[in-house]
């Protein structure tokens, strides 16, 4: 499986950011069940969860902090990086 994420460490607080389809966005038991599969990948790290509409206008779903400071935070600023997991 590959997937594209990113690690994040800022004001003390490192996070993993997650590229998801935004159908999961649209389900808690669908956004519990993406992290649930990252935790492996991101161990110890809050998992934030993220997907483009049609638009590439990003949405985030995770810890409200995180997501308040990623608001401000323009998306070819984050460190993406292709991961691939067996």
């Amino acid at each position: 499986m590959q997937f594209e994420g990113a690690v994040v460490k800022e004001q003390g607080v490192t996070f993993a950011i997650v590229v998801v389809k935004p159908y999961v966005l649209n389900s808690s038991m669908e956004c519990d069940d993406a992290r649930q599969g990252f935790r492996s990948i991101f161990p110890g790290m809050p998992i934030i969860l993220m997907a483009q509409g049609s638009r590439g206008v990003p949405t985030y779903q995770g810890r409200t902090d995180i997501i308040k400071f990623l608001a401000n935070v323009h998306p070819s600023r984050i460190p993406w990086k292709r991961y691939n997991y067996n």
